[in-house]
């Protein structure tokens, strides 16, 4: 489980934040051949229509610690495609309240299907994430969901700092960072604020409590990835 420390509207760096992630390899290595070919089968998009309905079952998911609503659940359970009930994805869902971030927790391994991710990073973003109070019904009504789907984190080969700049891609690219056992995460919605590639590293490289400029010195594994968002209108 990692907590995000961005949302769009502003810079939340300053507030405590956890890098704690759901690492998911050595589950992997066991697999049989069958399983992990379905997990890397992974879907290139999610139609809008799913995006929208997966958007209603964050809201719900979050709304069901007040109000039990299992028929609710269950309707878009079936409303859904196929697809999204059997696709093992990483994901993130983010709360942010009057612009500012109310929660945000996901996962980037694809340790559960897209439908089980959402209502588990749902309830985790509303009411364990530690950087803030658990949210309340009353807050509900005035929070806007978001929802990023992620596609598998591939390896990123580079020669040293510069070559590293030069192949990541502002607002396209998620970037893992490891070194020992320090790891983070930026989404790539974080691009939006720190455009520059080497203050968007040298922020990753804290937020994994390495020094700032880690990254112009080697060693770091990177790897990147790609996000599908679905934001809720209110």
């Amino acid at each position: 489980m990692i907590v995000c420390p961005f949302n769009h509207a502003g810079f939340e760096y300053g507030k405590k934040f956890l890098c704690n992630f759901l690492l998911a390899d050595d589950m992997f290595e066991a697999m049989s051949e069958n399983e992990k070919y379905r997990r890397n089968q992974m879907l290139e998009n999610i139609s809008d229509d799913d995006g929208q309905r997966l958007i209603k079952l964050a809201r719900k998911s979050i709304a069901q610690n007040f109000i039990s609503d299992d028929d609710a659940i269950d309707r878009l359970r079936q409303d859904v495609s196929e697809s999204i009930l059997k696709e093992y994805r990483g994901t993130f869902v983010t709360l942010n309240k009057k612009g500012r971030l109310r929660g945000c927790i996901g996962n980037i391994e694809p340790v559960k299907t897209i439908f089980e991710g959402i209502m588990d990073n749902a309830m985790h973003a509303a009411f364990k994430d530690s950087r803030f109070s658990p949210l309340s019904e009353d807050e509900l009504a005035d929070t806007q969901v978001e929802i990023s789907i992620l596609t598998q984190a591939e390896p990123l080969d580079y020669i040293d700092g510069n070559d590293l700049i030069s192949k990541l891609k502002p607002h396209v690219h998620g970037v893992i960072i490891e070194k020992g056992y320090r790891k983070a995460t930026f989404l790539p919605q974080v691009w939006s604020q720190l455009s520059r590639p080497d203050d968007f590293l040298s922020h990753l490289c804290m937020k994994a409590g390495l020094h700032s400029d880690e990254w112009k010195k080697g060693g770091l594994i990177v790897s990147t990835y790609k996000v599908q968002v679905f934001e809720e209108s209110l």
